[in-house]
């Protein structure tokens, strides 16, 4: 493993323990409050555990492509076509974030109203935005990389 790429897979690595502790002890217990705020919609608390459970399945498959596309960094194929793949699939990743907080908004505008708390609305809509950044930014390097790659390609060809 390259000592410059190393760092960055910890840090990636990294990044997905404290998700899965909140996925662990906090997401139950935001269901638990759902559910005592509202107890005559039981189902309120199955709704919040399915939505922020379905963030977490893109968010690590985000972190596992970011750990492929070091990985071939690597092994010196940073400029290929699997590198614009993988950085298609954060993209789309990232979208599905967004859209799954957005789907999910009106629960915690719920949860928010009922327990005065406007700070819960502010984070969901920190989430969908930083998410949405983040695809732009995939977005972004998806096409300087496809740019760069038909260069080298059309400079292979001519020599």
């Amino acid at each position: 493993m390259k000592r410059e790429t190393l760092f960055l897979k910890v840090v990636v690595f990294l990044i997905g323990i404290p998700i899965l502790a909140l996925c662990i002890f906090l997401v139950p217990e935001i269901a638990n409050f759902a559910a005592e705020l509202y107890p005559d919609h039981t189902y309120m608390k199955y709704l919040v555990l399915i939505d922020l459970y379905a963030t977490a399945i893109p968010f690590y498959f985000a972190l596992y492509q970011a750990f492929k596309l070091l990985s071939y960094i690597d092994k010196n194929k940073a400029f290929s076509e699997l590198s614009v793949q993988v950085l298609k699939n954060i993209k789309y990743c990232a979208i599905t974030i967004s859209i799954l907080y957005v789907v999910g908004m009106p629960l915690f505008y719920l949860i928010a109203e009922k327990d005065d708390a406007p700070g819960i609305i502010v984070i969901g809509m920190v989430i969908i935005f930083a998410s949405m950044v983040i695809a732009v930014f995939a977005a972004v390097l998806q096409k300087l990389l496809k740019n760069a790659i038909d260069i080298k390609s059309e400079n292979d060809l001519t020599v």
